[in-house]
């Protein structure tokens, strides 16, 4: 059991009651590393537009990405009655999945304050205040909700910095808006009442919102959107599946610069060191959405292609003002995640439609808009094309695949392997996409481009094949260099499997060596490196352990079981009740049991980067154990670009029904 509080249930969803007083209990001191030891512990939730952050002292934060990434406000808002105050540590905290509750009362009166994030897109959030009388006689009240404005732009690393005020107000429904951040009301009460006000960027619009209706519309909305789920083999599925799906999507954000919604990684790589990055992460996030709110993947796909430049390239990252980021990282795997995700949207939806649709290009580019299907097109060429292949017949590495350091712990000189190296991985990954690419661009009528996508995945999965060593499959190649043979790097191994580079027998083999090695008394999931490497070289990242639970689900189900139990938060409430990041939400990677900081995350603290600074919010949290959890249902695409469906467990969203019986699912 964690030792910050325990879930429940509010509004009928799952919340976490936060008990911890971390004024007095030494467990809630932790440490950013690049920032000082603090005893605050967050939260975020949010609508398709506003951030709320929430913490355990009352108080909220609001980060809007809209235009740039931007703090709106930090620490603040309150409600008082009198000497009674939400602020502080002896307050009842609870985190739902896009409100947070505290609950205070003393001898005269009891006070409810919910902030809530309203359906939609609102950049807003509502305060809804119950007030109950607890003396049994009339009382007249004065009642203040107080916000501070305290702006700020996260700056490239370095950091958040002051900024202009962008308008924020505060409102009392059907009554007065002020700049100032603090509005009064007398309370002439006999039993109880309900007092509402709206804080945020109000002059963007809000109506049909009003009064209590509102409040529970937009909760009945919510109810309405958040997939359920029930597994025999992992009971915490009912719970962790649509908290997680509610954690995600309050990561989005309408993108007022390129269009449509944008779903980066958040954590310490937005909030701190302000950039949205890789283009592959938010592809990623987006791939259960498919399953659970399509409009949204879609958008989320469209956005990120907005990135691109005419010729299919992908930036590494957006800057904090949404222009490219192109001089740290090069990566050689972007434009597989992007084909990735239409492939998937194609598959559950049938929306050949959404495929000639005009997306643009990046505004420095000034170029032409082209429709989706030809934006994929153009990067299915770039990547076959420029991208191409090495000395081995490999896809090249250039300065990174998936892995961002993976030239710096391959052992080979940089600049050889750029020049020179070549990835498995990413020949791996590619055999499975390119065939199911080829089955969408054969649909969109791209007969050509679609049997030159099948051709090339069918012989980069022979090569792969050829990469086996009698244990495992190898990572990569310098020159003069093999990368993978004597350790077992875990990245390439689940797509060895998945692209069917693996027969029967290796692949369950190769599973249950992993879980012998990597994954051996590691309570969160299997370690990247094995030998264990120091640091983030030997973390246990979701990105990965997602592939691995979804590799395990045809040949070793058990183990594909076992696996997505250790994602679970309960897994790592239950390893590490200490450690608040892994309790309510997580980065997109954990130490492992051996290494000097336990179910943490990682830090680079001589380049000045460090999840660890920020280590919640990082939607690989959400997204992957979302999308593992449909995996080991058998939802996937097949080798013809149809959407297959299995059991064994169940879930349940507005589009798509699956039932614990083996082949029960359907299309809702």
């Amino acid at each position: 059991m964690s030792s910050f509080g325990e879930w429940t249930l509010l509004h009928g969803l799952p919340a976490f009651s936060y008990t911890m007083d971390q004024e007095r209990d030494p467990r809630a001191l932790w440490d950013p590393i690049l920032d000082p030891p603090t005893r605050r512990h967050v939260v975020h939730l949010g609508n398709r537009r506003i951030t709320l952050v929430a913490d355990n002292f009352g108080r909220c934060d609001l980060f809007d990405e809209h235009t740039g990434l931007r703090w709106l406000t930090r620490g603040t808002g309150v409600s008082r009655i009198g000497e009674l105050s939400t602020a502080g540590s002896t307050a009842e905290r609870l985190f739902g999945p896009t409100f947070a509750v505290v609950r205070v009362a003393d001898e005269r009166v009891s006070l409810e304050r919910t902030v809530l994030c309203p359906e939609g897109e609102q950049p807003w959030v509502l305060i809804r205040l119950w007030v109950r009388n607890l003396t049994g006689e009339p009382v007249r009240l004065a009642l203040t909700e107080e916000w501070e404005t305290r702006p700020a732009d996260v700056r490239l690393i370095s950091g958040p910095v002051p900024a202009a005020d962008p308008g924020l107000e505060l409102e009392l429904v059907g009554g007065e808006r002020t700049r100032s951040g603090r509005l009064a009301v007398t309370l002439d009460l006999e039993t109880e009442t309900i007092v509402e006000f709206r804080y945020g960027l109000l002059t963007e619009g809000t109506a049909g919102f009003e009064g209590a209706a509102g409040f529970e519309e937009s909760l009945g909305k919510l109810v309405a959107r958040l997939p359920r789920a029930h597994a025999v083999r992992a009971p915490e599925a009912e719970r962790e599946i649509p908290w997680h799906a509610a954690l995600l999507t309050g990561g989005a954000c309408a993108d007022g610069v390129l269009g449509g919604h944008t779903l980066d990684q958040g954590s310490c790589y937005s909030f701190r060191h302000g950039f949205n990055g890789a283009a592959r992460d938010p592809l990623q996030h987006a791939l259960p959405l498919v399953y659970t709110e399509p409009d949204l993947a879609l958008s989320v796909l469209r956005n990120t292609c907005a990135w691109g430049s005419p010729d299919g390239d992908l930036p590494y990252a957006l800057r904090p003002d949404k222009s490219p980021w192109t001089d740290l990282f090069r990566p050689s795997d972007q434009n597989l995640w992007t084909l990735w995700l239409g492939v998937e949207y194609l598959a559950a939806t049938g929306d050949v439609r959404a495929f000639g649709e005009d997306v643009p290009y990046h505004p420095v580019h000034a170029a032409e808009a082209v429709p989706l299907g030809e934006n994929l097109r153009r990067q299915f060429r770039f990547f076959a094309d420029v991208v191409g292949r090495g000395e081995h017949g490999h896809v090249r590495m250039l300065n990174a695949d998936w892995n961002d350091l993976a030239i710096s712990m391959s052992g080979v000189p940089r600049e050889e392997m750029i020049e020179h190296g070549e990835s498995v991985l990413n020949s791996a990954m590619a055999a499975w996409v390119l065939p199911r690419y080829a089955a969408l661009a054969e649909r969109l009528g791209d007969h050509a481009t679609g049997a030159e996508a099948r051709e090339l995945g069918e012989e980069l999965r022979d090569l792969v094949a050829g990469e086996w060593n009698g244990r495992w499959f190898r990572r990569a190649y310098g020159p003069g260099a093999v990368v993978g043979e004597v350790d077992l790097w875990l990245e390439v191994q689940p797509w060895a499997i998945l692209c069917g580079a693996a027969s029967p027998v290796q692949a369950r083999g190769l599973l249950e060596r992993i879980e012998d090695t990597a994954a051996a008394g590691s309570p969160l999931g299997a370690r990247v490196r094995w030998p264990a490497a120091p640091g983030a070289d030997g973390a246990i990242w979701y990105a990965i352990n997602m592939t691995l639970v979804w590799a395990a689900a045809a040949h070793a189900p058990e183990l594909g079981w076992a696996w997505w139990r250790r994602m679970s938060l309960a897994a790592h409430a239950a390893a590490y009740p200490d450690v608040w990041e892994g309790t309510l939400s997580g980065p997109d990677a954990y130490l492992p049991p051996e290494s000097v900081r336990p179910g943490r995350t990682w830090d680079l603290v001589a380049l000045g980067v460090a999840m660890q600074a920020y280590p919640v919010a990082n939607l690989h949290a959400h997204a992957q154990p979302l999308l593992a959890y449909l995996r080991l249902l058998g939802v996937e695409p097949d080798i013809s670009g149809a959407l297959r469906i299995g059991g064994g467990a169940s879930f349940e969203s507005r589009v798509l029904s699956v039932g614990a019986a083996l082949h029960g699912g359907r299309p809702a």
